[in-house]
């Protein structure tokens, strides 16, 4: 039997932002997250523009992967995309004294309240009213943790919201599989930081596996 919530059966209804805004600032962590999203917010012509903010991505050359990967969407899309600073070197302040807390922990908490602050900032000075974010869709992520981390950042500034909208609801999670292996995305193989390239090659090794060799692997 046919899945009713795959892409090849998937109705989309349209979706509204909050405050029936017609223009939101998407913030995108790479890629297989994103095209779930994009495709949704395309379909309620809502106008999108993602911003790539993420000087938590390790090491660099994994960083413009993800990046090219992620505008390559966009540019089939039509929508605009933001490449926003690699400040690595502030990333790795404002970690410090964290390098070894566990995924879903108080680092990716300060991971998640850097880049969100830097989108909320962005969403204020280009007038923005509604932001969201690509990362909740994931379900190796704590979708708590990283609303309570865009509502935060969005009460610095006035008249910017946080749209906390469940991406991963019906069948969400799984079409971002779909759309990953159709459009042959780079297919990542830890969150992104330095410290859980250091923990998946831990646990691998643990379990007898091999270590990540990053650039080669993409959805098919």
């Amino acid at each position: 039997m046919d899945n009713p919530l795959s892409i090849k059966n998937f109705s989309r209804t349209k979706l509204a932002i909050p405050g029936d805004e017609k223009k939101l600032l998407l913030h995108s962590c790479c890629a297989p997250c994103a095209g779930e999203i994009m495709e949704a917010v395309a379909a309620s012509d809502i106008e999108t523009t993602v911003y790539f903010y993420n000087p938590n991505i390790h090491p660099q050359e994994e960083y413009e992967i993800r990046k090219d990967e992620n505008k390559r969407f966009c540019d089939k899309l039509g929508f605009k995309f933001i490449d926003a600073d690699y400040d690595k070197d502030n990333w790795f302040e404002r970690i410090k004294g964290l390098e070894n807390e566990p995924e879903r922990g108080k680092r990716c908490t300060e991971c998640f309240d850097m880049r969100f602050e830097r989108s909320a900032l962005f969403a204020y000075e280009n007038d923005f009213k509604v932001y969201a974010t690509t990362l909740g869709i994931s379900r190796w992520k704590n979708m708590e943790q990283i609303n309570e981390s865009g509502k935060r950042a969005a009460k610095r500034y006035a008249n910017v919201h946080y749209w906390d909208f469940n991406w991963r609801k019906k069948g969400g999670s799984s079409r971002m599989i779909e759309i990953s292996k159709r459009e042959e995305f780079y297919q990542q193989e830890y969150c992104g930081c330095v410290y859980s390239l250091r923990d998946t090659n831990r646990w691998r090794q643990k379990n007898n596996k091999d270590r990540i060799i990053r650039g080669i692997k993409f959805y098919n």
